[in-house]
């Protein structure tokens, strides 16, 4: 008898696979980042469809085979629906799954990492937060989520309100991390210093950053 795993988590990208399969890279909560094979997911009318798009987030099920997983059924609670009308939006959300995708192991306790796309992608379908701003949240927290982040730096020359938003960038849990907004100039401020972090900490090119520059 088959026996299966039921995971929480998030799709963060997917390819196809022969005529009708998928392969997915899937952020869960009890065993990291896998990948698993969806069969038959791009048949019309397949149950696994539209389960298997980039950022569906709810429950899987999947059994295990000797390289990979296989996805049994899924039972979605949130496709972030807002974010397939709004191509500039999408583009953000492929970013912060691509540096999820680039951040995170199988079995690693990613459940920091899983919360914190979980927000940012619901902090991109709320109007009154700008997506830059978001990407300034969203890479400094990636970061301080790996071990890394350094706080204030004390080379540049802040305002207060960038000093402000950085430490609470820092030492805010991620379900409180998108309740505020800043000024123009603080945003610009905290743009320079999140690039200059990514580049610092990560160190690498992600291909949807490089379409989300074209069209911002």
């Amino acid at each position: 008898m088959q026996e299966y795993i039921i995971v929480t988590g998030i799709i963060l990208k997917q390819s196809p696979v022969g005529e009708y399969d998928r392969h997915i890279s899937l952020l869960t909560k009890e065993r990291g980042k896998l990948s698993a094979f969806a069969r038959g997911a791009r048949r019309p009318g397949n149950k696994l469809a539209a389960a298997t798009n980039p950022f569906s987030f709810g429950t899987f099920k999947l059994y295990e085979g000797k390289s990979s997983y296989t996805v049994a059924d899924a039972d979605i609670q949130k496709f972030f629906e807002e974010l397939r009308t709004d191509y500039i939006g999408a583009c953000y959300g492929m970013y912060f799954a691509e540096v999820a995708d680039y951040y995170t192991r199988e079995n690693n306790d990613e459940r920091e990492m899983l919360k914190l796309l979980y927000q940012s992608l619901r902090a991109l379908c709320a109007p009154s937060l700008p997506n830059p701003l978001v990407r300034c949240v969203f890479e400094c927290k990636a970061i301080a989520v790996n071990g890394e982040f350094p706080g204030v730096p004390d080379d540049r020359e802040l305002e207060p309100g960038t000093v402000y938003a950085l430490q609470y960038i820092g030492a805010s849990p991620v379900e409180k991390l998108y309740t505020f907004t800043v000024s123009d100039s603080v945003l610009i401020q905290l743009q320079q210093v999140a690039e200059a972090y990514m580049k610092k900490f990560v160190g690498r090119e992600f291909k949807s950053l490089e379409v989300l520059q074209t069209l911002c």
